[in-house]
């Protein structure tokens, strides 16, 4: 059974799908819902609200990620006990995780972010402060440790995991999850103040086209490993080694970042998307020995013979 069919593992009613949806991607579809009835200006104003509880920057990180830790657990008691289907059915088709898949895929991302972002600053650091501080560093390192697997974890198992199976039975293919689920990945950061900051086209580039890699990376690979692992080592990065006053994570990071989003940063947005992403996945597809790809994309999604899978009773 391929990844998309293990959803046949389980019970699979619509009203199911529907509840859980909606219960788990509440936080989602709420900013989608504020960012289409706000103009930028209020989208400044809330920033800027949150900035005048003059709370520490790690404080404000721990009120944001904790609603994940909700949300994931719901989404696995809801998979559990109403779909009544295995969380590993969720996870992999595999006999089991493969943490060595997660492993160096949160190496490969994680290497490439710090030795591109180190060439940049030795290129250029005119705009680059460091602003390492022990104490703040070691609570920021020790909360993102903590509460970004449980981030990541939610937008993978929601996006790449659940909508991506249960959407796929429902279609009977592919292509349609893989790409609808990508869009929907980009309509649930829309709030996010990059969006005010660069523009909501330029962004939805970069957010749509990660998630587009993730989901081939979760189709070809038959699980969610090297997509649980890139996006866990793209975040750890994006909250320990710099920091902005437009972005979403802004955090006592090892260093800020003061420049303006201009053009410099939507082309280091665009390009990785363009050059980046493509290189990613010739490397995984060597790796792991990747092949029929128009099948493992674009393929028809089949009820297996029910000799082949049981249901949870």
């Amino acid at each position: 059974m391929n990844y998309i069919q293990q959803a046949y593992k389980g019970q699979r009613e619509l009203w199911m799908f529907i509840l859980t949806t909606i219960l788990v991607a509440g936080i989602f579809i709420s900013n989608f819902v504020f960012y289409l009835v706000s103009d930028p200006s209020d989208l400044d104003a809330a920033m800027d609200a949150m900035k005048s509880w003059n709370l520490p920057s790690s404080v404000l990180l721990v009120v944001n990620l904790l609603p994940f830790v909700f949300l994931l657990g719901l989404l696995f008691v809801l998979v559990k006990f109403i779909h009544q289907r295995s969380l590993l059915s969720l996870t992999t088709s595999r006999p089991k995780v493969d943490y060595k898949r997660i492993l160096f895929s949160f190496l490969m991302i994680t290497i490439y972010t710090i030795v591109s972002f180190f060439t940049m600053y030795t290129i250029d650091s005119s705009e680059i402060v460091f602003q390492f501080n022990p104490g703040k560093f070691a609570i920021l390192f020790i909360i993102s440790v903590l509460l970004f697997p449980f981030q990541i974890g939610l937008e993978e198992y929601l996006f790449r995991g659940y909508l991506m199976q249960h959407i796929g039975v429902l279609v009977k293919n592919k292509w349609f999850p893989l790409i609808f689920t990508s869009i929907l990945f980009g309509i649930a950061h829309s709030a996010n103040p990059e969006v005010g900051a660069i523009g909501f086209w330029q962004m939805m580039i970069f957010y749509v086209g990660t998630g587009l890699l993730l989901g081939i990376m979760t189709l070809m690979d038959e699980g969610l490993e090297l997509a649980l692992g890139f996006h866990l080592g793209n975040n750890l990065i994006a909250s320990l080694l710099v920091t902005a006053d437009w972005t979403a994570l802004q955090t006592d990071a090892l260093f800020k970042d003061t420049s303006e989003p201009e053009l410099g940063s939507i082309s280091e947005i665009i390009l990785p998307v363009l050059i980046v992403y493509p290189l990613i996945l010739f490397i995984l597809s060597k790796k792991y020995g990747w092949t029929n790809w128009k099948d493992k994309l674009f393929g028809t999604v089949e009820e297996p013979p029910k000799d082949n899978y049981k249901i949870i009773d």
